[in-house]
């Protein structure tokens, strides 16, 4: 039997996840890979792959899009790893690096940098080692992982998470589970069994992954921070994000 093709982020956000394949018979029918966001991405556009955690942004470029779990990675406020950090405060900063590893929150800082902050710096799409650049009045986007281990350099760090929530009252999803085919009911159901079955051990993976990071707090990472399931109010603020991008006259006033 042909396996099915998943490839899910490599960040911290998601060891719940991969737990959760780790201690499921799931994994025995699919091929499991790890990657950078804007990567699977890629693989997902290009049906490299049959489901990918991905960003967001990615969904209405994809010429079929079917979400199918009820988990993700989302947040209600803060975030604590989607960060603009930067030597100078926001009305300071004259040039910004975009992080080339997520879609979602490169769309997500030009909204909240025009329509939140409403400030006009040069943005700059960054490649690798951009993180050095950040000085002076330039500040960068750091995602992820980067984000975790090196935000206590950056006098500001700007949570996109809470910016986000500040000017919308709205959680906000930034990747979901995606396939670019129809996949059986069958396997989508085991599939969402096995994600809330790592989301609901969180006190096991947290211990698991201290000692791998040992500069986080991932149990207030984890546990406070990200929140995995994706409800109606989060669905809502994903189609409303969606538009917002394609459609800025929709935004709130601030």
């Amino acid at each position: 039997m042909k396996k099915i093709k998943v490839a899910a982020v490599s960040y911290l956000n998601t060891k719940p996840f991969l737990y959760g394949f780790e201690h499921s018979q799931l994994i025995n029918e699919i091929k499991l890979t790890t990657d950078l966001p804007s990567a699977i991405a890629r693989q997902l556009l290009n049906d490299e792959i049959d489901i990918g955690l991905v960003p967001v942004r990615v969904i209405p470029g994809l010429r079929e899009a079917h979400i199918i779990s009820d988990y993700g990675i989302t947040c209600d406020g803060a975030v604590g790893s989607v960060l603009i950090c930067s030597q100078v405060p926001m009305e300071q900063i004259k040039k910004l690096f975009l992080d080339y590893q997520s879609r979602t929150s490169a769309a997500l800082t030009q909204v909240l940098i025009r329509d939140y902050w409403k400030r006009q710096p040069e943005i700059i799409q960054s490649t690798p080692g951009y993180e050095d650049q950040i000085e002076g009045a330039t500040a960068g986007l750091l995602i992820g992982d980067r984000a975790l281990h090196l935000k206590s350099k950056f006098k500001y760090g700007y949570d996109l998470g809470e910016a986000w929530k500040n000017f919308t009252a709205m959680p906000f999803v930034f990747a979901c589970w995606v396939s670019n085919k129809k996949i059986p009911e069958d396997f989508i159901q085991r599939f969402n069994e096995t994600m809330a079955f790592g989301a609901h051990h969180l006190e096991e993976v947290i211990a698991e992954q201290q000692k791998n990071y040992p500069d986080v707090d991932v149990k207030d990472y984890l546990s406070s921070k990200i929140q995995f399931f994706i409800d109606g109010k989060k669905k809502e603020a994903l189609d409303y994000f969606l538009k917002l991008v394609e459609e800025p006259e929709k935004s709130p006033v601030a």
